[in-house]
């Protein structure tokens, strides 16, 4: 702060430094806080395969993996029915194959308690 001879009044000078300091100060903290709390149109969602890959559903259980596109899964795992393959972790589909499976028919059924 100074003084100017013959007043008594206080003028603040702020230097060009200072200003550019202080405005990427308040732009890294936006940016800090944008990342902190996210951005809801931004979401990040998991996909179940790669891609180049589907997921089978293991008969029986409630286990899944992925083949390559056009190999057949390995014993012991199935397609999952049509229009009901789980895209994305967490999606409709991912949940409903928590709790059912497919028997050595192919039928839907109950998964077994997975105590």
């Amino acid at each position: 702060m100074r003084l100017y001879r013959g007043t008594e009044r206080a003028v603040t000078t702020v230097s060009r430094p200072v200003k550019v300091r202080v405005g990427a100060a308040a732009l890294a903290g936006a940016a800090a806080l944008a990342a902190l709390t996210g951005c809801s149109g931004l979401e990040y969602r998991e996909g179940i395969c790669d891609t180049g890959e589907y997921p089978a559903l293991s008969v029986g259980g409630t286990g899944s993996a992925c083949f390559p596109e056009g190999a057949e899964p390995e014993a012991g795992f199935a397609r999952y029915p049509e229009g009901k393959v789980p895209q994305e972790v967490g999606d409709e589909w991912d949940v409903y194959w928590d709790t059912h499976t497919l028997d050595d028919n192919g039928d839907i059924i109950a998964a077994p308690d997975q105590d």
